[in-house]
């Protein structure tokens, strides 16, 4: 080998090995984001206290007409609309679904903070007015 050979072989090597050295990367190990706080933050929902309606609608009707619960619970209900156009809204606590066509289905949930008689209803048109309503009791 000669001598030029011998000194671009060692350039090369001594290139690479201080390329290799300062070009790592140190991954911490303790870091906290802000996007760990926030979901360390997240209050979560006590499910005991969950309850759960299925609510049908059809043609200027609910089924059930009346829900009943307990203030403070976590009030869940499955708007399942049989036929026509329809939705379900409870305006004091701010709850809704979208409008659904026949056969679609839509959950809402929401936490029963007032005590009271509420009324659900449909928005769709004069449905409400033609009695498509329901009442919310809340204990």
């Amino acid at each position: 080998m000669n001598k030029t050979t011998s000194i671009i072989i060692a350039l090369i090597l001594v290139i690479g090995g201080y390329w290799l050295f300062t070009n790592k990367k140190v991954q911490p190990t303790n870091v906290v984001t802000q996007e760990t706080q926030q979901v360390m933050e997240t209050p979560t929902t006590d499910v005991t206290n969950v309850k759960s309606f299925v609510v049908e609608g059809g043609n200027f009707t609910f089924t059930p007409t009346m829900i009943s619960v307990t203030k403070g619970d976590t009030v869940q209900i499955t708007f399942k609309n049989m036929e026509g156009f329809h939705d379900l809204i409870i305006d004091e606590f701010n709850a809704k679904t979208k409008q659904l066509s026949a056969g679609q289905e839509e959950t809402i949930q929401f936490v029963a903070d007032k005590i009271g008689t509420f009324e659900y209803y449909c928005s769709v048109g004069s449905h409400r007015a033609m009695g498509m309503v329901g009442t919310l009791e809340v204990k």
